[in-house]
């Protein structure tokens, strides 16, 4: 098996090493880099998705104000860890207190709404600037986690737990 492997390598190796056929330039990749999407107020847009929350988030320069359902951060989230949640993908960026964000968040409970709006602020600061997508999806903020909750199955309490078994 790994001399199969072995010769693959060698023949890329040899197609790589050959020179191109005249007329043709060799391949060469080339990374296109991002450009900022923003709208006609400057603002960049995303939406963030965690649990059965979806968040849709505006990002614009300002003092680091963020409102969600038109109601302050601290006042719309109340625990600090909700609030911590929020502020770390301005930490990760390196940005905190130079953006302004206005969020709307629908659906699931506080915690999803709360990391559905932190994945909206990360996925529009890296629209609103490129050059931040890097430590963005270093920290893993740009994925969508993919967990929710398992559904009931029939013949089950709830999702996995049994009726309780009685021998009489």
């Amino acid at each position: 098996m790994a001399e199969e492997i072995r010769s693959l390598d060698q023949l890329k190796d040899a197609v790589a090493a050959a020179p191109a056929p005249e007329g043709e330039t060799p391949e060469t990749e080339t990374v296109v880099p991002r450009e900022p999407i923003r709208d006609a107020l400057g603002r960049a847009y995303a939406t963030g998705k965690r649990k059965d929350a979806v968040a849709r988030v505006w990002v614009k320069p300002g003092s680091g104000r963020v409102i969600v359902n038109g109601k302050d951060m601290a006042q719309y989230f109340a625990r600090p860890v909700l609030q911590m949640v929020i502020g770390q993908a301005f930490q990760v960026a390196n940005v905190s207190g130079q953006f302004d964000v206005m969020a709307t968040v629908k659906g699931g409970g506080l915690s999803g709404q709360a990391g559905a709006v932190k994945h909206g602020i990360s996925k529009a600061l890296s629209n609103y600037d490129p050059m931040l997508r890097p430590a963005l999806k270093a920290a893993g903020f740009l994925t969508r986690d993919a967990r929710v909750v398992e559904r009931k199955k029939y013949g089950k309490r709830k999702a996995r737990r049994s009726f309780q078994f009685s021998k009489r």
